[in-house]
């Protein structure tokens, strides 16, 4: 790779990594070239297909020149950076360069905004059609859409794109006036919605769309986060909803400070309660309420339903419906059709369950085996839940180093 190319590729695949909607980025370590498990940060991530399989993708931007000025992106107009751009050739030829070497599978091409949406979104289909019509490459390739692109420069990429996406990034309107005055949240789904009728119409079935929303910037609860997420998987604007916990890279009076930590634990309990509204048919409004609109860091979403929920249990694990053993803690999709099959030949005890690979280590707090309860722990919601917090506290292992403010109270030095 010619050495002015590497460095386009250094700063945009760099500039590309803070968005996560096509999953992790690429790492980069110290060794030498030729060695096992050397890696740079080459901008190839990786992502998964419906079917499990994980897809090496480039992912890069075409540029981050860019004419916005969000408050949280490294990429704003107002920020002193290292700034190019790509020509749709350049990207194109790598693109089909590093397919032919077998080191990605597709692409996942994003764009800051340069000059203004309709310029950007020609640079960005021009490069799609060098693929797709001159290179007949077939392979997956996601895009990052333009808000307020022309509609029938949108249409063209939908119909080039395998998936495409448009990020939200922030869950209120209120919030994009303050941080990204240049967005709102119908500018936003504009080309989504275009792309779900579009698709719908042509093919009967719409286009894989995904989005981001950044969590912890703003002072948004839970419940108006998921509840955002829910409207949009009901009306098929979306196939996923990513989650990414804020990492300030910005100085900025209406952001967390920069020493701010990302807030890892919310953004896994946000993934959680988004498995739950797409495959285990609970409602946004179901797993947290007016009373609890933050989700529980001290244990999972469906776990946390049913201690507000004790109500509904313990279920009889032989009599109860397939909706009902969905909602039973620890006990997942498979678990439940292999507890249902299990059911037509015999009455299920606790000793079947664990030969069915059933783990029982949340789930016997809150169901019956031939109307029998587990005996250590008494169906009460604070005992319940002190012996599901209680042995991740036990083996939750520290690492004291001679910066932690606590060492010398661990070893008892000075």
């Amino acid at each position: 790779m010619k050495k002015d190319i590497y460095e386009k590729m250094k700063i945009l695949a760099d500039s590309a990594k803070y968005d996560v909607s096509c999953s992790s980025s690429g790492s980069g370590n110290n060794h030498k070239t030729g060695e096992l498990g050397s890696t740079s940060n080459s901008g190839i991530c990786h992502t998964f297909t419906a079917d499990g399989r994980c897809v090496s993708l480039l992912k890069v931007l075409l540029t981050n020149f860019c004419i916005y000025d969000c408050s949280y992106c490294i990429n704003r107009k107002s920020n002193e950076i290292k700034r190019t751009a790509f020509a749709p050739r350049e990207l194109a030829d790598i693109t089909i360069n590093f397919y032919k070497r077998n080191y990605i599978e597709g692409l996942f091409l994003s764009s800051g905004i340069i000059d203004n949406e309709d310029h950007t979104t020609n640079l960005l289909l021009r490069t799609l059609k060098i693929l797709r019509h001159e290179y007949k490459f077939n392979g997956y390739i996601h895009v990052k859409l333009i808000p307020g692109a022309d509609e029938k420069l949108i249409e063209q990429i939908v119909t080039l794109a395998n998936r495409v996406s448009s990020n939200i990034e922030l869950p209120s309107d209120k919030s994009l006036k303050l941080l990204a005055p240049n967005k709102t949240k119908d500018k936003i789904l504009q080309p989504l919605k275009l792309a779900r009728d579009m698709t719908v119409e042509k093919y009967d079935k719409p286009i894989g769309m995904s989005t981001q929303l950044i969590v912890g910037a703003t002072p948004e609860t839970d419940k108006e986060i998921l509840r955002l997420s829910s409207v949009m998987y009901d009306k098929a604007l979306l196939k996923r909803v990513y989650y990414s916990a804020y990492i300030p890279v910005n100085n900025d009076k209406n952001l967390p400070a920069i020493i701010t930590k990302p807030p890892l634990l919310r953004e896994h309990r946000l993934y959680q309660a988004d498995w739950l509204l797409r495959f285990y048919d609970f409602s946004y409004d179901e797993i947290l309420s007016d009373e609890f609109p933050n989700l529980d860091e001290e244990v999972d979403p469906k776990t946390a339903w049913a201690l507000h929920n004790l109500k509904y249990f313990p279920m009889e694990i032989n009599r109860v419906s397939k909706d009902e053993l969905l909602r039973i803690p620890g006990i997942g999709i498979r678990g439940v059709f292999k507890i249902l099959k299990a059911r037509k030949y015999k009455s299920i005890d606790f000793d079947d369950l664990k030969k069915l690979n059933i783990s029982l280590k949340r789930a016997k707090y809150f169901i019956t085996c031939k109307g029998k309860y587990q005996k250590d722990i008494p169906f009460e919601n604070d005992k319940i839940r002190t012996a599901l917090i209680e042995p991740t506290i036990k083996h939750k292992f520290y690492q004291p180093t001679l910066f932690d403010i606590n060492y010398s109270a661990i070893t008892g030095e000075l």
